[in-house]
């Protein structure tokens, strides 16, 4: 059904759009849908008497808050950028899918304690087929849910829709149990319902949690996926005029704006016309193909120097030495006989800074290779 939906607005809506009007009306299945789950599970809880049912039913509640917080998201974060906030409000979304992570944590600690007073005093549930009939039904309902919120979080990149999928599926896996402690104890008699519902609140609690790391993660800023990084690094081979490119750095306001910036290596003897048409073309490449807003910066390399030739063959062989992961770029030769180079340090090298540049230049002197040293270290850039 959603499917049927989402088709019928890729035909109607303009694509700036389109991102705000399905997860709005995700949002609102979510909302409908988890409202008659607690209602349903709350009266099979309560005529029951079982605390496992009364944890799924609140769980459900829990999802509907959720719900609200997806449609009240989607609307800030389709907002279009203003005065204040000048990269948009999609980030918005990230503290929404937050608050839906919080308030799940909440959810299942308030269940411990529940829990373990039922293990401690455990009581009769009062078996139905009604009681049955409505946890299976939400078991169907709650997995097409899940289908539901996947699809519609992949076909528009959402974080939280997808988190909210994993939730829904979470759910599935709950209820089954919930079910199952039902029967068990309608064949058996073992009263197992407090113990079903403390793993149920243990599980939704580390759930809620890790929810919250993805979420913080994301307003925190974390490495972009590889696969963003690999798209620019070939979009930049495909131009054979640029000696190299590095100091990639890329960084985004929502799941739509990201933005980039790197370091373009060209031929010292180029015209500053001539180097701006060429980057200029980069930027605008890239931007129409992956939609990412980048920015060059550009690195002269006097590529028809003898001794800058000589130099930098010998600096990356001590390099090699030293360590076979170090990477250099921006090389220059300055006055006074001076190199200049930013040096890229692994995570595995052990040297510190002053260790690096005084191997290097005790290396440079065994070469009898007279030259003062001046070396920017880099950590944290992605290529």
């Amino acid at each position: 059904m959603i499917r049927f939906f989402i088709s019928r607005m890729e035909k109607k809506y303009r694509q700036e759009m389109l991102r705000g009007k399905i997860g709005l009306l995700a949002g609102i299945f979510g909302l409908l849908t988890n409202l008659i789950l607690f209602l349903s599970k709350l009266i099979i809880g309560l005529s029951a008497n079982s605390v496992s049912i009364m944890a799924d039913a609140m769980n459900s509640f829990s999802d509907s808050i959720s719900s609200v917080l997806v449609l009240v998201g989607f609307k800030i974060a389709s907002k279009p950028a203003d005065k204040d906030h000048p990269y948009g409000h999609e980030r918005f979304e990230y503290v929404t899918g937050l608050g839906v992570a919080i308030l799940i944590t909440f959810v299942g600690t308030q269940f411990f304690k529940t829990s373990i007073e039922k293990i401690m005093n455990p009581t009769n549930i009062h078996f139905s087929w009604i009681t049955l009939l409505v946890l299976f039904l939400s078991i169907i309902i709650k997995l097409y849910q899940g289908i539901a919120y996947r699809y519609a979080g992949t076909k528009i990149d959402s974080q939280t829709l997808i988190a909210n999928a994993k939730d829904s599926f979470n759910d599935v896996y709950t209820t089954s149990a919930v079910l199952f402690s039902v029967l068990i104890e309608r064949i058996s008699g073992l009263r197992i319902d407090g113990y079903i519902g403390f793993i149920l609140a243990t599980y939704i609690t580390i759930s809620g949690l890790l929810m919250v790391r993805d979420f913080v993660n994301e307003l925190l800023g974390q490495r972009p996926a590889e696969k963003e990084i690999r798209q620019i690094e070939e979009r930049l081979n495909r131009y054979p005029n640029i000696l190299g490119y590095h100091d990639l750095l890329i960084h985004n306001y929502g799941p739509q704006k990201s933005f980039a910036s790197v370091h373009i290596e060209v031929n010292s003897q180029w015209s500053l016309n001539q180097a701006h048409d060429v980057i200029d073309l980069i930027e605008r490449d890239i931007s129409k193909k992956l939609g990412v807003h980048l920015v060059c910066h550009i690195d002269p390399v006097m590529i028809n120097s003898e001794e800058y030739v000589e130099m930098k063959q010998i600096l990356k062989k001590v390099l090699k030495k030293l360590n076979g992961d170090f990477r250099m770029h921006d090389f220059r030769i300055r006055y006074k006989r001076m190199l200049e180079f930013d040096l890229v340090v692994p995570e595995s090298n052990q040297l510190s800074e002053d260790k690096i540049k005084t191997e290097i230049a005790r290396e440079l002197r065994d070469l009898n290779k007279s030259y003062q040293l001046k070396i920017t270290f880099d950590h944290n850039y992605l290529l």
